[in-house]
């Protein structure tokens, strides 16, 4: 179960209310994250392009501008390198778009998940290179290809890394030695030697920063960059939240004014995503590109090619865009299914691995390029970091999720003897190693590893008690300025206490979720929503109070239950009628110990 802990940092929040004319609570909330300096504050709450880092402080960008600028003078082929995913697919968008429309002559290629792996390799250079390809530009990978790149170097060509991931060292007696690629500018603002304040950039945003830079020293018309660049500020947003970077600082800046402009995009693809998953671009948020858009660009380079969600951007005809739009959805469709399946599997493998802090699950069935994803479900259920592997083409292939205090980079760094590659950053990971090393990695990392049993043990942090009777419909409206959420931004999270079931139903097209209506200790009704939890949380209710009390909270009649809950408040809009209701994330009985 996890633990409930109340945010008690202290504040004049009626002043601070006052003073950026915002509620008291939304204020209280701004403290909670660490928002008390007036600068910080008025950039959270109303972000513009000024408050956005000068991309030219990253380390290397002149020389990488430098370079693209000479290779579209001289008609020399330029080829993008991307990845399969989300924030790799916008990137080589960003980056093949603007050096297009920069007058470059440029291609793009993105590795095949299973044949390829992640990032740049030689069978991707060699083709570079058969193409007459002067300069290869890398996004969203190359920061831990130093063997790929040489080789690019040997033939002469010139290379541009573009990245994000965290830079591969390798521990020495003299301490922590950095290993770096030999390419030709290297911008990554995590490189020890960058000056760039903000580090925790995703791969589209380092790629619109790139090209923000060149059309400033390609002396554009200033409308025509910004009208070139406004498009692109939608991708760099897209790639930060389906990136699950921090939506702190900077990257919620960008998140915030991309989805701000997103209503107004006239690409083709974007469009028709939006429409095969019936959602009006105009009320577009994190939430719809974390969980609905999201997957679907994902699920091309997961079960087909990646190529296909950078086709849908690229596409000039809205027909044909549809089409793969309608395609990408049916693909999204099947991998959750894949994913139910391996869950289900993953978690069953589990109990013979229940005292380990690092659960390593050999699913040799599972289709690789849904890994991330059972990784990620399994650690939600069970909060431990996960790393699942299958059975790959040559040897084993993995994806890791870990949770927080646990760098499950650095956890796989100490173990890199036993793998044949890996990188990543502090949450995820990708890596693949020799079957018969298997053992010996699930050992070396328990052996290893400083978590403890408090570590395993999720928090949750609430912000504040709100009472139903505080809710109204502006004060949900006010929440928005908070918004977009994600990590490093989480959703507020309200609590009240003592409050009892009037009625409830089961709802959902599976018969899985619930509608209630609640009292508050002072017997003001709300309705709220449990989603996916109706039969644990009705045997709960038996356990707690027992049948006879279930059976009166079914029927709506008097009852002796009570309960503690954690929740957030929405206005719900239903045939033009506006209810508020709250959503319950988290809850515990009276009867039960927290």
């Amino acid at each position: 179960m996890a633990k409930w802990l109340m945010y008690s940092k202290r504040a004049d929040f009626t002043a601070m209310g006052k003073k950026y004319q915002i509620d008291p609570v939304v204020a209280r909330i701004l403290v909670n994250r660490n928002l008390t300096e007036d600068a910080a504050i008025t950039a959270f709450l109303h972000p513009s392009e000024k408050d956005l880092g000068d991309g030219k402080a990253l380390k290397d960008m002149d020389v990488a501008v430098a370079l693209l600028q000479k290779a579209i003078k001289e008609k020399k082929k330029i080829r993008i390198i991307g990845d399969y995913d989300i924030d790799g697919v916008c990137s080589t968008y960003i980056l093949t778009d603007g050096l297009e429309a920069a007058g470059a002559v440029v291609s793009m290629d993105i590795p095949d998940r299973i044949k390829d792996g992640y990032g740049i390799n030689e069978h991707l250079i060699d083709k570079a290179w058969q193409d007459g390809v002067d300069t290869i530009v890398t996004c969203d990978n190359g920061i831990a290809a130093i063997e790929q790149i040489a080789y690019a170097k040997e033939l002469g060509m010139t290379v541009i890394v573009t990245d994000h991931h965290e830079i591969p060292y390798e521990e020495t007696e003299q301490g922590r030695r950095f290993l770096r690629v030999n390419a030709d500018a290297t911008i990554n603002p995590k490189q020890p030697d960058c000056g760039y304040p903000y580090k925790l950039l995703c791969g589209g945003a380092v790629a619109y920063k790139l090209i923000q830079a060149l059309y400033a020293r390609l002396g554009r018309i200033p409308d025509q960059a910004g009208i070139i660049l406004e498009k692109y500020i939608v991708f760099a947003a897209i790639a930060t939240i389906g990136d699950v970077v921090d939506l702190t600082g900077e990257n919620r800046i960008l998140a915030k004014l991309g989805l701000n402009r997103i209503a107004g995009t006239n690409n083709n693809g974007l469009l028709a995503l939006a429409e095969a998953n019936a959602l009006d671009l105009n009320h577009i948020t994190s939430y719809h590109i974390g969980f609905v858009l999201g997957p679907c660009l994902n699920a091309g380079g997961r079960l087909e090619t990646a190529k296909l969600s950078f086709g849908l951007f690229y596409e000039k005809d809205p027909s044909r865009a549809a089409e793969t739009a309608k395609r990408l959805k049916e693909l999204n469709d099947k991998r959750k299914e894949y994913t139910e399946e391996g869950v289900e599997f993953a978690l069953q493998e589990c109990e013979k691995y229940g005292e380990d802090k690092i659960l390593v699950l050999y699913l040799p069935k599972v289709h690789e390029s849904i890994a991330g994803i059972i990784a990620g479900r399994v650690r939600e259920k069970l909060w431990k970091p996960v790393i699942i592997l299958t059975r790959a083409e040559e040897g084993v292939k993995g994806s890791a999720r870990s949770i927080e205090g646990c760098n499950i980079f650095e956890e796989l760094t100490g173990c890199r003897e036993l793998l044949d590659r890996f990188g990543g950053h502090e949450m995820a990971a990708g890596l693949s190693l020799k079957e018969e090393n298997i053992e010996k990695l699930r050992t070396m990392l328990n052996h290893k590893t400083a978590l403890t049993d408090e570590d395993l043990i999720p928090k949750v942090w609430i912000d504040t008690r709100l009472p139903f009777e505080y809710i109204t419909n502006d004060f949900v409206e006010e929440l928005s300025l908070l918004e977009p959420f994600g990590k490093g931004n989480e959703k507020p999270v309200f609590a009240e206490k003592d409050v009892s079931i009037a009625g409830i139903r089961i709802i959902g097209k599976n018969k899985d979720s619930l509608k209630l209506t609640l009292l508050s200790g002072q017997h003001f009704p709300m309705p709220a929503l449990i989603f996916r939890k109706a039969d644990e949380f009705l045997s709960e209710i038996e356990k707690a109070y027992g049948k006879e009390q279930l059976r009166a909270v079914q029927m709506g009649l008097t009852n002796s239950v009570r309960m503690s809950i954690i929740y957030y408040p929405q206005v719900n809009v239903f045939r033009g009628i506006a209810e508020k209701q709250i959503i319950i994330n988290n809850y515990c009985f009276s009867n039960t110990s927290v």
